[in-house]
């Protein structure tokens, strides 16, 4: 992939392809001032034939990234950015079935559930179960409101 022009996904020609590190597309950006930065391979598709690598991400995405300082690769920085998984450690409690305060592998409803808050479960049974339509006290006595057209007797 090495001098195959970048193209992002807002089709805009950002600049070529200059290296390939570690899963890495090392793309130089710019014609005075260049710019590098590295882009994520799962986020690039070459076309061979073509000599042109598309990006699934924009123009607006891959500026705000971290530059590349000389040649150095900051891999966690550049994985933070795009939100990849080798960005996070693993949980020290990984695979043992428990949690720590902190553990990314909790839930937000085992959060809301410690926290004492109801749970996204716990909330669609309260709306199944009517909990959520509102009584004729609370609307009032309009029947427009209430659906009913037919005047109720006194």
């Amino acid at each position: 992939m090495k001098g195959f022009e970048v193209v992002t996904s807002d089709d805009c020609r950002y600049g070529q392809v200059v290296e390939v590190q570690g899963g890495y597309l090392i793309v130089e950006h710019g014609s005075l001032r260049k710019s590098k930065y590295a882009v994520p391979e799962t986020f690039a598709h070459a076309d061979d034939s073509e000599r042109l690598v598309r990006l699934s991400v924009s123009k607006e995405i891959v500026d705000s990234s971290p530059k590349l300082d000389g040649d150095s690769l900051d891999r966690q920085a550049v994985a933070e950015h795009y939100g990849l998984a080798e960005a996070e450690a693993a949980p020290a409690t990984e695979g043992e079935g428990n949690v720590a305060p902190d553990d990314p592998a909790r839930s937000a409803d085992q959060d809301a559930f410690r926290a004492g808050r109801e749970t996204a479960d716990q909330e669609r049974a309260r709306i199944r179960g009517g909990g959520l339509r509102p009584s004729r006290d609370e609307l009032g006595s309009s029947p427009g409101l209430l659906g009913d057209r037919a005047k109720s007797k006194p």
